[in-house]
């Protein structure tokens, strides 16, 4: 019998120019579209195990390789994994497919969810399936984007901030003003911004003391000036994956998430050349979740991984790996008896979560998406 490939990864045209965040640390160069991670698996039985392949829709490098290869050793289905850099590159592509996508997990963010409800692309869940959603945090489950948990489950969750090299900017940064206006002095030609189209008004809506979650058409008129007249000129890149640009020192002030801030300052050789900030105004609270596609060919193995991985042990390579919080009980306790490097960008303190909000699906997300479509033609990207 020819010897199965557990994971197959398929590199979007997107993450071809440049290495993906977790690929780096993995130690595996991005090859292109096609490529894949191979790797020996032994076969395990089981009685329940499901057969075939399960499809996984996500973000880039977003597992540990390992578990997923365990998972396919213990369970059967080999997986393929295929990635996006944007909610609305993933909700358009699986709006397109009608139901046919052929994917049967995808990893919607809080604030894409109902979204994709009322698209009638998301899969009711069967809890009776799930059993082990009983280690997940209260904090995470039952949430306003999805009261009860009737489409999606915790995979983990985080929040944005922002780094800065302190041999070009040699002040103090310490909030959402200060790195808007670093970016127009010191950083100007060597800034990244998010490749995200909230992430990038939220850095202004919250310099400004404006709700982040804004209809006012004046507040996002506002933003609009701004970010195209003051910030596109000095913009150098815009980035879903930034741990490459923060290990390597490729930029002045790289806007990011504080899982891939992490990760990318622990393979820094030079890490206190560079200081995180959690911007003193607040910020933006995500959580990304595991979600059934509607018309998933291989629900049952669906269902199988998503269990799997909301297993303690399995969390907690999970974490170890990603750099974000799970939202499992007592994982924070289990990365610090672990010896987890930098904690204090995985599991965030009282104070700065008293100051981070939930982003909303509004009425006004049309304009800020072409917002940020003619900030990135004026930054010529």
């Amino acid at each position: 019998m020819a010897q199965q490939e557990p994971v197959r990864a398929l590199v979007p045209a997107a993450l071809q120019k440049s290495l993906s965040r977790r690929m780096f640390l993995g130690g595996t160069a991005a090859l292109g579209a096609g490529a894949f991670l191979a790797a020996c698996s032994s076969s395990s039985g089981g009685g329940d195990s499901a057969s075939g392949t399960l499809n996984i829709y996500t973000w880039g490098e977003y597992d540990d390789p390992d578990v997923l290869k365990e998972f396919t050793a213990a369970n059967g289905p080999s997986i393929t994994l295929d990635s996006y850099g944007s909610n609305p590159e993933m909700i358009a592509k699986l709006s397109a497919a009608k139901g046919t996508s052929g994917y049967d997990i995808c990893v919607p963010t809080h604030s894409a969810i109902q979204q994709m409800v009322s698209g009638d692309l998301l899969a009711e869940l069967d809890h009776a399936k799930l059993p082990n959603m009983k280690n997940l945090n209260a904090s995470v489950v039952d949430t306003p984007f999805d009261p009860g948990n009737k489409y999606s489950v915790c995979k983990d969750w985080g929040s944005t901030g922002y780094v800065y090299d302190t041999t070009v900017i040699n002040r103090e940064l310490t909030s959402w003003a200060d790195f808007l206006d670093a970016a127009q002095k010191e950083a100007s030609g060597s800034l990244s911004l998010l490749e995200d189209q909230g992430e990038v008004a939220f850095t202004y809506f919250y310099a400004n003391g404006i709700d982040p979650n804004t209809t006012d058409p004046a507040n996002i008129e506002a933003y609009r000036t701004f970010i195209i007249d003051k910030i596109a000129p000095h913009v150098q890149a815009f980035e879903s994956s930034t741990n490459t640009s923060i290990s390597t020192s490729a930029r002045a002030l790289i806007h990011c998430w504080n899982g891939d801030a992490r990760l990318g300052l622990l393979n820094n050789p030079e890490p206190e050349r560079y200081k995180w900030v959690w911007p003193s105004e607040g910020a933006n609270l995500w959580q990304d979740n595991w979600a059934i596609v509607k018309g998933a060919p291989n629900e049952e193995a669906a269902y199988q991984f998503i269990n799997y991985v909301l297993d303690p042990a399995v969390s907690l390579k999970e974490l170890t790996y990603i750099g974000y919080n799970t939202g499992i009980d007592g994982v924070e306790q289990a990365a610090t008896e672990a010896g987890i490097e930098r904690p204090d960008l995985v599991f965030i303190s009282d104070e700065v979560m008293s100051k981070l909000v939930y982003s909303q699906m509004t009425s006004m997300d049309g304009t800020i998406i072409a917002i940020y479509d003619e900030l990135k033609a004026a930054a010529g990207q």
